[in-house]
């Protein structure tokens, strides 16, 4: 690999991994997957397979049509405003009746629960499809035709080593989460994130 490639490599990873770390509903849910050791490795794989394919799509020209429908990123995002509201009042009912955090234990989520959360919280979130498919994408075809898959594969490694840094470096801590009224305040942050970035779609799509 020449350095051209090296550094068409590295775009791609540095622009991957500035827009997936910022706080957002997917990335709450996998830090607290990781602080309860909650089914985290199939939490973190859907998560990375997730943005690979979205990722992929956006390199292969999915952008382009999601720019000229306006239409389909107002259902996107009314969809994600709906399920942002709801993740909103579980991790508010969840400050309100806050437990401590048992590292050791399993949790009381089932694989199924875990998964299908997770599913929903990238596929129904606006915000995952407009800086995967449409800005990654579009900066990726920026690299031509060969470049952009490289470009891609660096965005790819992104995404890997951001989901799985935040969730099993989550573990160190799980001390500190031991007490109900850490959980508490972390559970009430996220309902008020939830709020202000649904708020924020529905005041974007009026």
């Amino acid at each position: 690999m020449d350095f051209s490639n090296i550094a068409t490599l590295a775009a791609g990873f540095g622009s991957g991994l500035a827009l997936i770390v910022a706080i957002g509903a997917q990335n709450a849910f996998v830090l607290r997957q990781g602080l309860r050791r909650e089914h985290l490795p199939a939490v973190v794989a859907v998560c990375i397979l997730s943005d690979a394919v979205l990722i992929l799509a956006g390199t292969a020209g999915i952008g382009r049509l999601t720019q000229s429908a306006p239409l389909v990123l107002d259902i996107i995002r009314w969809a994600g405003a709906v399920f942002l509201l709801a993740y909103a009042f579980l991790s508010l009912w969840r400050a309100i009746n806050p437990t401590g955090l048992q590292a050791a234990g399993e949790g009381k989520g089932t694989l199924a629960a875990a998964v299908l959360t997770c599913l929903s919280l990238t596929w129904l979130n606006p915000h995952v499809y407009l800086d995967t498919v449409v800005l990654l994408g579009s900066l990726a075809a920026t690299h031509g035709v060969d470049g952009r898959w490289i470009f891609a594969a660096g965005a790819v490694a992104a995404s890997t080593f951001w989901f799985s840094l935040l969730g099993f470096g989550a573990r160190l801590l799980a001390p500190f989460f031991a007490r109900p009224r850490s959980w508490q305040i972390l559970d009430a942050g996220i309902a008020v994130f939830m709020v202000v970035l649904a708020v924020s779609l529905i005041n974007a799509s009026l």
